[in-house]
Protein backbone atom coordinates (compact mmCIF):
# COMPACT_ATOMS: atom_id res chain seq x y z
CA UNK A 1 0.00 0.00 0.00
CA UNK A 2 1.54 3.27 -1.11
CA UNK A 3 1.43 6.22 1.28
CA UNK A 4 1.16 8.62 -1.66
CA UNK A 5 -2.56 8.05 -2.02
CA UNK A 6 -5.72 9.88 -1.00
CA UNK A 7 -9.02 8.05 -0.49
CA UNK A 8 -12.24 10.01 -0.88
CA UNK A 9 -15.68 8.65 -0.09
CA UNK A 10 -19.18 9.67 -0.98
CA UNK A 11 -21.22 9.99 2.22
CA UNK A 12 -24.74 8.54 1.92
CA UNK A 13 -24.66 4.94 0.74
CA UNK A 14 -20.87 4.66 0.72
CA UNK A 15 -19.43 5.70 4.08
CA UNK A 16 -22.58 6.05 6.18
CA UNK A 17 -25.91 4.22 6.13
CA UNK A 18 -28.33 7.14 6.38
CA UNK A 19 -31.22 5.46 4.54
CA UNK A 20 -33.33 4.73 7.64
CA UNK A 21 -33.39 8.40 8.63
CA UNK A 22 -33.95 9.59 5.07
CA UNK A 23 -36.87 7.16 4.79
CA UNK A 24 -38.25 8.21 8.17
CA UNK A 25 -38.32 11.84 7.04
CA UNK A 26 -39.99 10.94 3.76
CA UNK A 27 -42.71 9.00 5.54
CA UNK A 28 -43.30 11.90 7.91
CA UNK A 29 -43.79 14.08 4.85
CA UNK A 30 -46.14 11.56 3.27
CA UNK A 31 -48.18 11.42 6.47
CA UNK A 32 -48.41 15.20 6.41
CA UNK A 33 -50.06 14.89 3.00
CA UNK A 34 -52.41 12.12 4.10
CA UNK A 35 -50.46 9.26 2.52
CA UNK A 36 -49.48 5.94 4.13
CA UNK A 37 -45.89 5.09 4.95
CA UNK A 38 -43.69 3.27 2.46
CA UNK A 39 -41.36 0.46 3.50
CA UNK A 40 -37.71 1.21 4.14
CA UNK A 41 -36.86 -1.44 1.55
CA UNK A 42 -38.78 0.46 -1.13
CA UNK A 43 -37.18 3.82 -0.28
CA UNK A 44 -33.60 2.60 0.31
CA UNK A 45 -32.46 2.38 -3.35
CA UNK A 46 -33.35 6.06 -3.82
CA UNK A 47 -31.45 7.32 -0.78
CA UNK A 48 -28.33 8.29 -2.76
CA UNK A 49 -30.31 10.40 -5.22
CA UNK A 50 -31.07 13.21 -2.80
CA UNK A 51 -34.42 14.89 -2.47
CA UNK A 52 -34.99 14.44 -6.22
CA UNK A 53 -34.94 10.65 -5.93
CA UNK A 54 -36.83 10.60 -2.65
CA UNK A 55 -39.65 12.79 -3.93
CA UNK A 56 -39.88 10.64 -7.01
CA UNK A 57 -40.51 7.48 -5.00
CA UNK A 58 -42.47 9.28 -2.30
CA UNK A 59 -44.78 11.43 -4.43
CA UNK A 60 -44.12 10.44 -8.07
CA UNK A 61 -42.89 14.02 -8.43
CA UNK A 62 -40.16 15.23 -10.79
CA UNK A 63 -38.31 18.54 -11.03
CA UNK A 64 -40.78 19.68 -13.66
CA UNK A 65 -43.68 19.65 -11.20
CA UNK A 66 -44.65 23.21 -10.19
CA UNK A 67 -44.73 22.22 -6.51
CA UNK A 68 -41.32 20.50 -6.59
CA UNK A 69 -39.34 23.33 -4.92
CA UNK A 70 -41.89 23.59 -2.12
CA UNK A 71 -41.80 19.85 -1.52
CA UNK A 72 -37.99 19.87 -1.46
CA UNK A 73 -37.98 22.61 1.17
CA UNK A 74 -40.62 20.79 3.18
CA UNK A 75 -38.67 17.53 3.03
CA UNK A 76 -35.39 19.16 4.09
CA UNK A 77 -37.12 20.94 6.97
CA UNK A 78 -38.47 17.61 8.20
CA UNK A 79 -35.17 15.81 7.61
CA UNK A 80 -33.31 18.50 9.58
CA UNK A 81 -35.20 17.35 12.67
CA UNK A 82 -34.47 13.63 12.31
CA UNK A 83 -31.25 13.27 10.26
CA UNK A 84 -29.16 12.28 13.26
CA UNK A 85 -31.53 9.67 14.74
CA UNK A 86 -29.49 6.62 13.85
CA UNK A 87 -26.72 7.10 11.27
CA UNK A 88 -24.28 4.20 11.15
CA UNK A 89 -21.04 3.45 9.39
CA UNK A 90 -21.45 0.59 6.95
CA UNK A 91 -20.10 -2.69 8.26
CA UNK A 92 -16.38 -2.84 7.61
CA UNK A 93 -15.90 0.92 7.19
CA UNK A 94 -14.43 1.54 10.65
CA UNK A 95 -11.85 -1.19 10.13
CA UNK A 96 -11.07 0.21 6.68
CA UNK A 97 -10.50 3.69 8.07
CA UNK A 98 -8.28 2.30 10.84
CA UNK A 99 -6.11 0.54 8.26
CA UNK A 100 -5.85 3.65 6.08
CA UNK A 101 -4.78 5.74 9.06
CA UNK A 102 -2.22 3.19 10.18
CA UNK A 103 -0.85 3.22 6.63
CA UNK A 104 -0.68 7.05 6.72
CA UNK A 105 -3.18 7.34 3.87
CA UNK A 106 -5.45 10.36 4.37
CA UNK A 107 -9.15 9.96 3.71
CA UNK A 108 -11.97 12.41 3.24
CA UNK A 109 -15.58 12.82 2.18
CA UNK A 110 -16.98 14.50 -0.92
CA UNK A 111 -20.76 14.63 -0.93
CA UNK A 112 -23.63 16.51 -2.54
CA UNK A 113 -25.31 16.57 0.88
CA UNK A 114 -25.38 20.06 2.37
CA UNK A 115 -22.97 20.98 5.14
CA UNK A 116 -25.71 21.61 7.70
CA UNK A 117 -26.35 17.85 7.62
CA UNK A 118 -22.93 16.45 6.71
CA UNK A 119 -20.85 18.17 9.37
CA UNK A 120 -23.04 17.09 12.31
CA UNK A 121 -23.20 13.53 10.94
CA UNK A 122 -19.41 13.30 10.75
CA UNK A 123 -19.19 14.64 14.32
CA UNK A 124 -21.91 12.31 15.64
CA UNK A 125 -20.00 9.32 14.25
CA UNK A 126 -16.78 10.40 15.96
CA UNK A 127 -14.95 11.09 12.70
CA UNK A 128 -14.40 14.85 12.96
CA UNK A 129 -10.82 14.52 14.25
CA UNK A 130 -9.95 11.76 11.81
CA UNK A 131 -11.16 13.13 8.49
CA UNK A 132 -8.69 14.94 6.22
CA UNK A 133 -11.36 16.94 4.40
CA UNK A 134 -15.12 17.30 4.05
CA UNK A 135 -16.45 18.95 0.90
CA UNK A 136 -20.22 19.35 0.65
CA UNK A 137 -22.64 20.11 -2.15
CA UNK A 138 -23.14 23.70 -1.06
CA UNK A 139 -19.38 24.36 -0.79
CA UNK A 140 -19.08 24.59 -4.59
CA UNK A 141 -20.92 26.21 -7.46
CA UNK A 142 -21.31 22.90 -9.30
CA UNK A 143 -21.72 19.70 -7.25
CA UNK A 144 -21.27 16.20 -8.64
CA UNK A 145 -21.28 15.04 -11.43
CA UNK A 146 -19.14 18.18 -11.93
CA UNK A 147 -15.56 17.90 -10.68
CA UNK A 148 -15.54 21.05 -8.51
CA UNK A 149 -15.95 19.34 -5.14
CA UNK A 150 -13.47 16.55 -5.85
CA UNK A 151 -10.81 18.98 -7.02
CA UNK A 152 -11.45 21.16 -3.96
CA UNK A 153 -10.85 18.13 -1.72
CA UNK A 154 -7.52 17.45 -3.43
CA UNK A 155 -6.46 21.06 -2.98
CA UNK A 156 -7.37 20.99 0.70
CA UNK A 157 -5.32 17.87 1.37
CA UNK A 158 -2.50 18.80 -0.99
CA UNK A 159 -2.70 15.84 -3.36
CA UNK A 160 -2.89 15.68 -7.13
CA UNK A 161 -6.10 14.04 -8.42
CA UNK A 162 -4.08 11.28 -10.09
CA UNK A 163 -3.12 10.02 -6.61
CA UNK A 164 -6.73 9.98 -5.42
CA UNK A 165 -9.37 7.29 -5.29
CA UNK A 166 -13.07 8.12 -5.23
CA UNK A 167 -15.57 5.58 -3.94
CA UNK A 168 -19.31 6.09 -4.49
CA UNK A 169 -22.56 4.26 -5.06
CA UNK A 170 -24.15 6.52 -7.70
CA UNK A 171 -23.34 7.05 -11.37
CA UNK A 172 -22.65 10.74 -10.80
CA UNK A 173 -19.90 9.77 -8.34
CA UNK A 174 -18.10 7.77 -11.00
CA UNK A 175 -18.68 10.44 -13.64
CA UNK A 176 -17.15 13.08 -11.38
CA UNK A 177 -14.21 10.93 -10.34
CA UNK A 178 -13.37 9.94 -13.90
CA UNK A 179 -13.61 13.53 -15.14
CA UNK A 180 -11.32 14.66 -12.30
CA UNK A 181 -8.68 12.10 -13.30
CA UNK A 182 -9.09 9.90 -10.23
CA UNK A 183 -9.36 6.16 -9.92
CA UNK A 184 -12.97 5.27 -9.30
CA UNK A 185 -14.65 2.51 -7.32
CA UNK A 186 -18.35 1.59 -7.19
CA UNK A 187 -19.62 0.67 -3.72
CA UNK A 188 -21.97 -2.14 -4.68
CA UNK A 189 -23.07 -2.45 -1.03
CA UNK A 190 -24.66 1.00 -1.28
CA UNK A 191 -28.04 2.25 -2.45
CA UNK A 192 -28.31 0.78 -5.92
CA UNK A 193 -31.69 0.07 -7.45
CA UNK A 194 -32.84 -2.24 -10.24
CA UNK A 195 -32.57 0.77 -12.54
CA UNK A 196 -28.85 1.18 -11.85
CA UNK A 197 -26.34 -0.58 -14.08
CA UNK A 198 -22.94 0.03 -12.44
CA UNK A 199 -21.16 -2.22 -14.92
CA UNK A 200 -21.91 0.47 -17.52
CA UNK A 201 -20.49 3.35 -15.49
CA UNK A 202 -16.90 2.65 -16.59
CA UNK A 203 -15.50 2.67 -13.07
CA UNK A 204 -12.03 1.26 -12.55
CA UNK A 205 -13.26 -1.20 -9.92
CA UNK A 206 -16.38 -2.42 -8.12
CA UNK A 207 -16.41 -3.72 -4.55
CA UNK A 208 -19.05 -5.67 -2.63
CA UNK A 209 -17.63 -4.90 0.83
CA UNK A 210 -15.63 -1.89 2.06
CA UNK A 211 -12.60 -3.95 3.06
CA UNK A 212 -12.10 -5.02 -0.56
CA UNK A 213 -10.77 -1.52 -1.21
CA UNK A 214 -7.59 -2.46 0.67
CA UNK A 215 -6.77 -5.04 -1.99
CA UNK A 216 -6.76 -2.28 -4.62
CA UNK A 217 -4.57 0.30 -2.91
Amino acid sequence: MSEQQLVLFDLDGTLVDTAPDLAFALNLQRQKHGLPSLSDELIRPYASHGSTGLLKIGFSMTKEHPEFPNYVKEYLDIYSQVFDRNPRLFQGIDELLDTLEKSLIPWGVVTNKHRRFSQPLISALGLANRIACLVCGDDVANPKPATDSLLMACRQVGYQPRFAWYIGDAERDIQAGRAAGMRTVVALYGYLSQHDFPEQWQADFMIKQPEQLLQLL
